[in-house]
C-alpha cells in the first residue's frame, strides 16, 4: 500500500492527487490545479480569466522537463485520467476500511523544571502536582508532600460530591423555574378571566344605557305624535273653513252680478247671514305660544359623566355583588335590570325622564 500510495502521489503539491487528473503527452499527471499553477508562472503574460489561462501556450512537465504544447483551451484541454482518479477512489476506501482505530494514549505529564523526571508527588503546602527532584532539589524541598494516588482518590471524592451537590441544586432549580413557568400561565389566565369580566361589565352598562336611551326616545316620540296629529287635524279644520269661505266668496260675486234688483235682494239676506257666520272663526281652536316646544325632554348629564370618569377597579374593602337583580318593570311592563359595582349606581344617577303635560291642559286657545 505503501508503494501504492508513492505513485499516487503529485510531484508538485506532494500530496496525493487532488481531482481532476489530467495526463501530459509525456504520460506523467498532474493535479490540474497544479498543472494551472505550473503554466501560469511558465506563461505570466498570458490573459487569464478567473485565475486560468484561456488561451494556448506551453510549459514543461515536472518530472521529465518534457515540454508541453497546449491549445486553446489551456490546461482545460488535457485529457483526464480517469483510471488514476478510480484508484484513488479505491485506495481511500481500502486505507480507511482497513485502518485501525488510533488508541488512547495516556500521557504521563513531565516536570517543568526537571524535563526527565515524571510528576509522581503532590506538595500539600503549595497545592500543585511535582516531582521527586523538585522535593529532593527544587522549589519544594521545604513543603510537605503526598502520593498522587492517595491525594487523587480524595480530590477525586471531594469534586464528585460538589457535582453531586450542583446535581441536587439543578434540579432544585429547575424545580423553581417549573414553577414560574406555572405562574406565568397563571398570570396570564387571570388577566383574560379578569378582562373577560371587565368587558362583561361594560356591555352591561352599554345595555343599560341603550334600553335608557330607548325609553327616553319611545317618549319623546309619543308626545311628537300626538302633537303632530292635533296640529295636521286642526290644519284640516282651517281648511275645511277656508274651502266654505272660498264657496261663499263666488257665490257672493255671482250675486253682485245680478242685474236684476229683485232677485238681487231674495239672494243678498241669507248671503249675508252666511258672509257673518263664515267670519266668526271662534269655534275653531288656536295654537298657544310655544305648542311646539319640546324643550321640557332635555336632560343632562354631567353627573353621569362624571361618573363615568371615576370607573375604576373596586377596592379590598368593596363588597360586590355577583348576581343580577331585577328591579321591577318600567310603564311599558318591560323588566329593568341592575348591573353590580358601578353599573348600579350609574343606572340609578340616570336622570328621570320629564313627563310631558296632559294635552288637555295645553289645549290651544279659541278664539273669542
Amino acid at each position: 500500500m505503501d508503494s501504492l500510495e508513492k505513485q499516487l502521489i503529485c510531484p508538485i503539491c506532494l500530496e496525493m492527487f487532488t481531482k481532476p487528473v489530467v495526463i501530459l503527452p509525456c504520460q506523467h499527471n498532474l493535479c490540474r490545479k497544479c498543472a494551472n499553477d505550473i503554466f501560469q508562472s511558465s506563461n505570466p503574460y498570458l490573459p487569464t480569466r478567473g485565475g486560468s489561462v484561456t488561451s494556448g501556450g506551453r510549459f514543461r512537465c515536472p518530472s521529465c522537463r518534457h515540454e508541453v504544447v497546449l491549445d486553446r483551451h489551456g490546461v482545460y484541454g488535457l485529457q483526464r485520467n480517469l483510471l488514476v482518479e478510480n484508484i484513488i477512489d479505491m485506495y481511500k476506501q481500502e486505507y480507511i476500511s482497513s485502518r485501525p482505530s488510533p488508541e488512547r494514549k495516556v500521557d504521563q505529564p513531565m516536570c517543568e523544571v526537571h524535563e526527565d523526571e515524571k510528576i509522581n508527588i503532590y506538595c500539600l503546602t503549595c497545592g500543585v502536582p511535582t516531582c521527586s527532584m523538585c522535593k529532593v532539589f527544587g522549589s519544594h524541598k521545604d513543603c510537605e508532600v503526598a502520593p498522587l494516588n492517595s491525594i487523587y482518590q480524595t480530590q477525586k471524592t471531594e469534586l464528585s460530591d460538589r457535582i453531586a451537590m450542583m446535581v441536587g441544586n439543578n434540579d432544585r432549580i429547575q424545580g423553581i423555574i417549573s414553577q414560574l413557568e406555572e405562574t406565568c400561565r397563571t398570570i396570564e389566565e387571570n388577566g383574560r378571566r379578569q378582562k373577560s369580566k371587565v368587558c362583561e361589565k361594560f356591555d352591561h352598562l352599554y345595555a343599560i344605557l341603550e334600553d335608557r336611551k330607548s325609553d327616553m326616545n319611545l317618549k319623546v316620540n309619543a308626545e311628537q305624535e300626538e302633537k303632530l296629529n292635533y296640529i295636521r287635524a286642526l290644519t284640516r279644520k282651517y281648511g275645511d273653513h277656508l274651502e266654505s269661505m272660498t264657496k261663499i266668496m263666488e257665490t257672493g260675486i255671482q250675486t253682485l252680478e245680478e242685474p236684476e234688483m229683485a232677485l238681487f235682494l231674495q239672494n243678498a239676506k241669507p248671503l249675508l247671514q252666511k258672509i257673518a257666520e263664515a267670519s266668526n272663526t271662534s269655534h275653531l281652536e288656536r295654537v298657544e305660544r310655544g305648542y311646539e316646544n319640546m324643550d321640557h325632554y332635555s336632560v343632562s348629564f354631567k353627573r353621569q359623566g362624571r361618573a363615568l370618569r371615576n370607573i375604576d377597579f373596586a377596592r379590598d374593602d368593596d363588597e360586590e355583588e355577583d348576581d343580577e337583580v331585577e328591579v321591577g318593570a318600567d310603564v311599558a311592563g318591560r323588566p329593568g335590570q341592575t348591573a353590580s359595582g358601578e353599573v348600579d349606581s350609574l343606572n340609578e344617577a340616570l336622570p328621570p325622564l320629564l313627563p310631558p303635560q296632559p294635552l288637555s291642559t295645553r289645549r290651544p286657545a279659541t278664539s273669542s
